[in-house]
């Protein structure tokens, strides 16, 4: 089934539980104008205790932020969660992907449970496991396959990672993504030109790390379309290769332009522009510093007042940033509003919901991933775990 073929639900209505993506969300939520929401959380959040460990991503939504335990980006909450063996339950105030990753890192007598099921990741869903198995044979039939080494970003689905440990690949976050291709390329190193990475499934972020820290060129890295017979590329360009990307990427991180750069620049003298490597490569080029959420928060924590900062990723973060150094100037990337709507369906009447049915005794929204898949993701993130430097920061 290709992009195309995927039938339209409505947010929160029907399901598709082989997508990131519009599923059922069961239940009586509380109105979201009851005064009293803050309160119902707080309240529940005391009578679980310990019992419960709740993770909050940067791009969630304030009112939902205020009620984590720890905060952060996917996989350092993922190892958060992992860390806490004795909470019964984990909510992840996330998106899809990385409820899993939470699953399959904490122990099975752990629930994972995230608020909102249709709480997912486009980026995620621009690579399904059929497609990637369709493109792992037509890299056979073009005579690569043996060449190529598959590494996916963490925001991915869980099959997906299985499919890279299966595979002899890996994992990568947005701050490893080097050392994660500098491993992949000497896996295959002996063989007569090299290796070849699949990166899966944000194209930019391969692009860039590929061009601007590994040295690759920009001639040797073509992109595959699963929408597109042959993904859109001859055996030829196939061979040429060194990375193949996967055309695939962030719908917010997507947005930010170039001319908005400039627009800045002409607008604040002296301005630094700050970008997240999902982030175009001509918007990347443009900007004077480059990195993960985690980069970008240390970023603008370290620097001096007075200065001026433009932010290119998820708007929650920029002004929750924004809002806590008022000492400096810090604007959006932008001309518009760009929330991630995915993200943004957590919102603090699905965490009531969620958090008073665990105290009374229902753990809703559960989310597991089954033992074969589990096991092969775990191959792929172990190599990633075990890769120098920086793989154990986000």
């Amino acid at each position: 089934m290709s992009l195309v073929d995927l039938p339209l639900l409505p947010l929160g209505k029907g399901r598709d539980l082989d997508a990131e993506r519009g599923v059922e969300c069961p239940g009586d939520l509380p109105a979201a104008s009851d005064p009293d929401l803050v309160a119902r959380a707080r309240a529940a959040k005391e009578a679980l205790g310990e019992r419960v460990f709740v993770l909050g991503h940067h791009y969630q939504r304030d009112e939902v932020i205020q009620f984590a335990d720890v905060t952060g980006d996917s996989f350092k909450l993922a190892r958060d969660a992992a860390a806490r063996p004795d909470a019964e339950f984990i909510v992840f105030c996330g998106v899809h992907f990385m409820a899993e990753s939470a699953d399959i890192l904490t122990s099975p007598a752990q629930q994972v449970v995230l608020p909102d099921l249709a709480a997912g990741c486009s980026m995620a869903d621009m690579a399904r496991l059929r497609q990637v198995e369709d493109a792992w044979d037509a890299m056979a039939d073009a005579g690569i396959q043996d060449a190529v080494v598959p590494v996916t970003y963490m925001n991915s689905s869980a099959d997906i990672k299985a499919f890279c440990g299966r595979n002899g690949g890996v994992v990568c976050t947005s701050s490893n993504a080097d050392v994660a291709l500098d491993w992949a390329f000497q896996q295959k190193a002996h063989l007569e030109g090299g290796a070849k990475v699949l990166f899966l499934p944000d194209q930019h972020l391969g692009r860039n790390t590929a061009v601007l820290q590994m040295g690759i060129g920009l001639d040797e890295c073509v992109v595959w379309d699963p929408l597109q017979p042959g993904g859109g590329l001859t055996a030829d360009e196939l061979q040429r290769a060194r990375m193949i990307l996967w055309k695939g990427h962030c719908s917010v991180h997507g947005r930010f332009s170039e001319d908005v750069v400039d627009e800045l620049r002409a607008q604040h003298p002296g301005i630094h522009v700050l970008v997240h490597p999902e982030c175009k490569h001509e918007v990347v080029l443009k900007a004077d510093l480059v990195g993960s959420t985690e980069f970008i928060i240390k970023t603008i924590e370290a620097a001096e007042p007075g200065t001026v900062w433009a932010i290119g990723t998820e708007l929650n973060l920029v002004k929750r940033l924004a809002d806590a150094h008022p000492d400096k100037t810090i604007v959006f990337l932008d001309r518009n509003v760009c929330y991630c709507s995915t993200m943004n369906r957590i919102d603090l009447p699905h965490l009531v919901w969620a958090l008073e049915s665990l105290v009374a005794g229902t753990a809703v929204n559960r989310v597991t991933v089954d033992p074969d898949t589990e096991a092969d993701a775990l191959v792929a993130l172990q190599r990633m775990l075990d890769l120098p430097g920086k793989s154990h920061r986000d």
